[in-house]
């Protein structure tokens, strides 16, 4: 059944009430609502626990889709106990992994727009994040760490609007990455904008970010590696690049 995605509306909504609606074979859970993002778009899913109404939790180690993209699965750890179908529950995600992510995943939108080449994949991760570009120049990894921090500085608003499918599809120009395209299908696109009427970046992705570039916070550069002719994998990591 498909689920209410609260955290396609509130980044930053970390609990939730919620009904269970499936439990499947190999354990994984199903809700009527839910505040966990599911692996995506190369954002890993939430982790976190469910509350049960007498105190008891289960830890959930996973989120993830099920046979379509509506389908959400939250996938408790080993041995960890079931709850009842119609149960009422409390969600809780691991608050703190997933501000990481959404600092994160901002911090690799500011770097497509310092390096504005077609995006061949990526990678967000809590401590360090890759992208890779199809691009064949040398580029220095300070000059790019000095420009991504002053988007940052910069303090930029971050914030979602939606399209139809229809509008994406008229304009596939938005869209940088080179080999994924956006999922269609469910009637809206997420565009995730920065600046003022996105005066820095506007593209489409359905992952989670934080509200203002302030708040990614000091990042740097840490390698730029040539995996081809004409793809460049550049590294993100939080901090500033003393310690790398």
């Amino acid at each position: 059944m498909p689920a209410h995605t609260l955290f396609r509306d509130d980044f930053y909504l970390a609990t939730a009430e919620a009904v269970v609606t499936g439990i499947h074979p190999d354990g994984g859970l199903e809700f009527d609502r839910t505040c966990f993002y599911a692996r995506s778009g190369g954002q890993p899913g939430d982790t976190g626990h469910v509350e049960r109404s007498d105190g008891s939790r289960i830890a959930l180690g996973e989120t993830r889709h099920g046979a379509t993209k509506d389908i959400i699965l939250h996938m408790p750890l080993e041995r960890e106990p079931q709850p009842l179908l119609g149960e009422t529950v409390r969600l809780q995600i691991d608050w703190q992994r997933r501000h990481r992510l959404m600092r994160m995943h901002t911090a690799c939108h500011l770097l497509s727009v310092v390096c504005p080449s077609p995006i061949t994949g990526a990678a967000v991760g809590e401590d360090e994040s890759r992208v890779d570009f199809d691009m064949s120049d040398g580029i220095d990894k300070d000059e790019v760490t000095a420009r991504l921090m002053e988007l940052v500085d910069q303090d930029h608003p971050v914030y979602v609007q939606w399209i139809t499918d229809e509008q994406l599809a008229a304009n596939p120009g938005i869209v940088k990455s080179k080999n994924v395209r956006p999922p269609m299908g469910l009637g809206r696109v997420s565009l995730v904008c920065i600046g003022e009427n996105s005066s820095v970046d506007s593209q489409p992705c359905g992952g989670t970010h934080v509200s203002r570039t302030g708040e990614v916070g000091r990042i740097h550069i840490a390698k730029i590696e040539k995996k081809g002719k004409e793809n460049r994998r550049f590294r993100i990591r939080f901090g500033d690049a003393a310690g790398d």
